[in-house]
C-alpha cells in the first residue's frame, strides 16, 4: 500500500515537473539575463561592472559594459519567446565563454586559494555552468520539436 502511494506520488511529481520545467527554465533564464543586462546598461549599478571593465580592459568600460548589457537583455528576451530559441542560443554561444575570462585573466579577483577557494566574483562566474546546462536543456528539448513528454494514464 505505501509502495503504491509512493509510486503514485512520484509519478505525479514527475508529471508536474514535466509540465512546468521547460517554461520555468525559459522564464528563469529570461529574467536573469534581462535583469543582469539591464543593470549593466544602467552603468555602475551592476555589481559586475568593475569585473567586466577589468576583464575587457582594452575597451572603454562606459561603452563595452552597456553593450554587453544590451546583448544580455537580447538573450533574455529571446529565451522568453520559444520561436526565438535559436537566436537566444546563438547569442549565448559567444557570450558564455567571455564570462569565464576573469578566471584566467583575473585569478586574484576570482580565487582566495587557487583552484578551489572562490571569491564571490568567482562564484558569480562558476554559476554560469548552471546557465549553460539550462540552455542545453531548453535547446535539446525545443529545437527539433520532438519534446519527450511523460505520459502515464495511471495518474488519472
Amino acid at each position: 500500500m505505501i509502495a503504491a502511494l509512493t509510486e503514485r506520488f512520484d509519478r505525479l511529481v514527475v508529471w508536474v515537473m514535466d509540465a512546468v520545467g521547460l517554461r520555468f527554465a525559459r522564464l528563469a533564464l529570461g529574467v536573469v539575463f534581462i535583469w543582469f543586462g539591464a543593470l549593466k546598461m544602467i552603468g555602475e549599478l551592476s555589481p559586475a561592472y568593475d569585473l567586466v571593465a577589468a576583464t575587457i580592459y582594452w575597451l572603454t568600460p562606459e561603452i563595452v559594459v552597456p553593450l554587453l548589457g544590451l546583448w544580455e537583455v537580447a538573450i533574455g528576451v529571446a529565451f522568453l519567446f520559444p520561436p526565438l530559441t535559436r537566436v537566444a542560443l546563438l547569442l549565448l554561444v559567444p557570450q558564455m565563454p567571455g564570462t569565464f575570462l576573469p578566471l584566467v585573466l583575473l585569478p586574484e579577483v576570482c580565487f582566495t586559494v587557487f583552484p578551489f577557494g572562490l571569491t564571490i566574483e568567482g562564484e558569480y562566474i562558476v554559476k554560469n555552468l548552471v546557465i549553460i546546462a539550462c540552455a542545453l536543456f531548453i535547446g535539446g528539448i525545443t529545437l527539433r520539436g520532438d519534446r519527450p513528454v511523460v505520459r502515464d494514464d495511471r495518474l488519472k
